[in-house]
């Protein structure tokens, strides 16, 4: 009878320390930025978590650690889903857009689905290339 009586205390506790993290942050408002992750060069190195803001000027990503780096003139040259590899570093969900710079540069950048169409208006559109949704 004890245990009862404890582990609904516990679920009571944890139930009104969750609510009041949840009121906390719906408090605060949504954060700005496109959450994502990037690997730079496209097709080589590690994926690494952070944010999109797309600015008056340039757009610009911001690793969770490091330093912020531009996207000058980057325009999305793709989009497509993660192969298999790939799923088992990021979501399997979500899309990868390849974007080029205009310096020969690279940079993959894998968002949810729902956020494609906000990082594709933030990025320039590749002239001839087809960038719709493959669900």
């Amino acid at each position: 009878m004890i245990e009862i009586v404890v582990a609904v205390l516990a679920a009571a506790g944890a139930g009104w320390l969750l609510r009041r993290k949840h009121l906390a942050r719906t408090a605060a408002g949504p954060v700005a930025g496109i959450p994502c992750m990037a690997r730079r060069p496209a097709g080589g190195g590690r994926w690494r978590l952070g944010r999109v803001y797309a600015g008056q000027e340039a757009a610009r990503w911001v690793p969770r650690r490091g330093e912020p780096e531009p996207l000058p003139g980057g325009r999305a040259t793709g989009v497509r889903a993660p192969s298999v590899k790939e799923g088992l570093s990021i979501n399997p969900g979500s899309r990868i857009v390849s974007c080029a710079y205009g310096d020969g540069g690279s940079i993959e950048i894998a968002v949810m689905p729902l956020d494609l169409r906000e990082l594709l208006a933030a990025l320039e559109q590749a002239p001839g290339k087809d960038s719709g949704e493959d669900s």
